[in-house]
């Protein structure tokens, strides 16, 4: 399949996060592999211009910082999702629901003194765009209840709520809707590549407490990552490509554009002073 559109990544941890976005691309599907061996399937994103690449990068921050640059300095996407499952940290944050990361916390950073442990929080901001994508794309997502709030982010499968460190993040991450692993990773990495879009969707699939396995058991990470696919299809449905029309009702239009005493040479490469008469014809 020919690249004929703008690329947008969506970055997984596990088989069933890759299953669920793959699940949304078209039958024209291609694998590409990189030259280190990294592999993504890519296909068009029926209903949008973006052409969608889906990697499964298994899990850890590190792990995915290290991939994700790679994947972004070998495909240069305009925009890169990271989507996939994720503990619950508040109570009204169900199994089944979607957070929206407005923040990604990585959480384990520190200094460790002789009066105790003094967090050195980093965070990254998920992209305008995309966040405000997100809110409406939520408004028209039928049997999603989705959270517009931070992520924790640290390489701890979190299953005791009652843990020092579960009380550790309640203390110093207490905006934190859900802690998952990988997220923090991604988006640094997008954020050093330079002006990059990046998001982070999770759906909820455990309360990150002794229950985990038992809900893991019970498919509630297949429906997890099929709730989260759902909301970043419909991010991207309502995310348009840069220099894309975004609907306005100016109208505008590539090439030149003509206002008062002033051209506009929209789209074009000309960058010097211009000199010239307008003359109007009758049509």
């Amino acid at each position: 399949m020919p690249k004929t559109s703008p690329t947008v990544v969506v970055l997984t941890a596990l088989p069933e996060e890759y299953d669920a976005v793959r699940a949304h691309l078209d039958d024209d599907v291609e694998e590409l592999v990189h030259e280190d061996g990294t592999r993504v399937e890519r296909g068009r994103l029926a209903g949008t211009d973006w052409t969608l690449a889906v990697a499964e990068l298994g899990e850890g921050a590190v792990n995915a910082s290290a991939l994700t640059t790679q994947i972004l300095g070998w495909l240069r996407p305009e925009a890169v999702l990271f989507v996939g499952v994720a503990g619950s940290l508040k109570a009204d944050v169900a199994i089944g629901d979607v957070v929206v990361g407005t923040k990604v916390y990585a959480v384990q950073g520190g200094k460790v003194t002789p009066s105790g442990f003094h967090a050195r929080p980093e965070v990254w901001h998920g992209s305008n765009r995309l966040v405000q994508a997100a809110r409406s794309a939520l408004r028209g997502l039928d049997g999603v209840r989705g959270h517009l709030k931070p992520i924790a982010c640290g390489d701890v499968v979190l299953t005791d709520d009652r843990s020092a460190f579960a009380e550790f993040i309640k203390r110093h991450y207490n905006d934190a809707n859900a802690i998952e692993m990988e997220g923090a990773g991604a988006v640094h990495a997008a954020h050093v590549s330079g002006q990059l879009d990046a998001l982070v969707i999770r759906g909820i699939s455990d309360r990150a407490d002794a229950g985990k396995s038992t809900a893991d058991a019970g498919g509630s990470q297949e429906r997890a990552a099929a709730q989260a696919a759902a909301v970043a299809v419909g991010v991207l449905r309502k995310h348009r490509p840069r220099g894309a029309s975004g609907g306005s009702s100016s109208g505008s239009k590539e090439g030149p554009q003509y206002g008062g005493d002033h051209i506009d040479f929209r789209g074009g490469v000309f960058n010097r002073p211009v000199i010239g008469k307008r003359v109007d014809r009758e049509r």
